[in-house]
């Protein structure tokens, strides 16, 4: 240290006490620093090195499963395509092939009927001795009894709803809508409940084609029994919607079962009809909306369609199915007969036809340039069934049918085609 003038001047020397605080390479602060290859740094080493086989593992593990995955949707995506194919092989067998001309060969386009007439339509009867003709009834053949149809502008069924209040007018015969509140259907039927119906021409007219030996079957919407009525036998018929005949409780532990003269009774004096074992409300046996159809309509479609030589289509506008598909499950060379008041709306696919590409509509063309098998007959089904009696010399049976109340149609039998006078509406 030097020391000068009035004030000691301070010098620090290497080697003070004050440069001691700084320690020297190899003092012990500096040993709190591990020199490479030291234990710690084979610890971080050795985490690495786990981490990476772990990443590998997890990326293979990725790998495996993202492979699994791949497989397992290649295999759904494979039983999917199986469940489509069987889903429209079904689909196909209710509703019939698609009834487009797209989907019919050129060969296949055979005209059998000498002219898309009424006349045309007798004549083929006759001159190919029809045994197996089927024809589908709806709720038109029964008007002139006095029983309304459903969608007819002014007098159809469900034009007539307004003071029920119902979600849709098709609730009347929904069997969700019945269970929550059977009301309106008792209500709403409860006239035609208690009316005596008689068969009319139509019904009487099938029932000719039965004692001829040209029916092989009858298949009907309709529930009101006028085809039994009408004597057109139980096993020749087939009710796609069932029937008002039956009755029977909707508790499933009971399901008694009632007459329609009971059931009468309790409508006449205002009342549900409610089950005398159980309370609980009786139904028809009928079809409802939401409801599957009868085993023996699959059945007897399945067998009998393929072999139908003429389909007569009488009274019904060809909207709900399965019902209106039966008209595409005849062979592309059976001649079709419509007979109705009213065209039918035009063919739409429902949401699972749109799905398999099968159209689930009428597909009639009687007014296609294309038109090769289909007859069109647009007027009263009465009238029209008594224009094709005439034109098979079958009028004066059919008459006597109706006359005696289905009783007799004893008249001499003949197989000729009379051209006596023009059948009326559009042919």
């Amino acid at each position: 240290m030097e020391k000068g003038g009035h004030g000691n001047r301070v010098i620090e020397q290497a080697g003070s006490s004050q440069d001691q605080d700084v320690k020297p390479a190899g003092s012990s602060k500096d040993q709190d620093v591990k020199p490479a290859g030291s234990s710690q740094d084979q610890d971080v080493s050795s985490d690495k090195a786990q981490k990476k086989e772990l990443d590998m593992d997890m990326i293979s593990a990725a790998l495996n499963a993202s492979a699994d995955l791949d497989r397992q949707w290649q295999e759904m995506q494979d039983k999917m395509n199986r469940i489509t194919l069987g889903m429209a092989k079904v689909v196909k067998n209710m509703y019939g092939q698609p009834g487009g001309m797209d989907s019919i060969s050129e060969e296949d386009r055979v005209q059998v009927l000498e002219d898309l007439t009424l006349q045309g339509i007798a004549k083929y009867i006759i001159d190919n001795n029809c045994t197996n003709i089927i024809t589908m009834a709806g709720a038109g053949i029964s008007t002139s009894a006095g029983i309304p149809d459903f969608r007819s502008k002014d007098t159809g069924l469900y034009n007539n709803l307004d003071k029920y209040n119902l979600p849709s007018p098709t609730s009347i015969f929904s069997i969700d809508y019945f269970k929550e509140n059977p009301e309106p259907f008792y209500k709403v039927r409860a006239t035609k409940l208690l009316g005596e119906y008689k068969p009319t021409p139509a019904h009487y007219f099938i029932r000719l084609l039965h004692e001829e030996g040209r029916l092989l079957r009858h298949f009907t919407q309709n529930i009101d029994t006028l085809d039994k009525l009408a004597g057109i036998p139980e096993d020749k018929t087939v009710l796609a919607h069932g029937s008002l005949e039956h009755w029977f409780c909707m508790n499933i532990d009971c399901e008694a079962k009632y007459t329609m003269k009971w059931i009468k009774r309790e409508v006449a004096a205002d009342k549900i009809p409610k089950c005398t074992k159980c309370q609980a409300v009786i139904r028809p046996g009928i079809v409802m909306f939401g409801e599957n159809l009868p085993r023996r309509f699959g059945e007897r479609a399945g067998e009998d369609l393929p072999k139908c030589d003429l389909l007569i289509i009488l009274g019904t506008s060809l909207a709900v199915q399965p019902f209106a598909s039966l008209v595409n499950r005849v062979p592309v060379t059976t001649p079709r007969l419509l007979i109705n008041r009213d065209k039918p709306a035009e063919a739409e696919a429902d949401a699972l036809g749109m799905f398999l590409g099968i159209p689930t509509g009428s597909t009639l063309r009687y007014d296609e340039d294309d038109n090769y098998r289909d007859v069109a007959y647009f007027g009263k089904c009465d009238d029209g069934c008594m224009d094709l009696a005439q034109m098979l010399n079958l009028k004066e049976r059919l008459e006597m049918l109706i006359k005696s109340g289905g009783k007799t149609s004893k008249v001499p039998k003949t197989c000729e085609v009379s051209a006596k006078r023009k059948p009326q509406g559009k042919k």
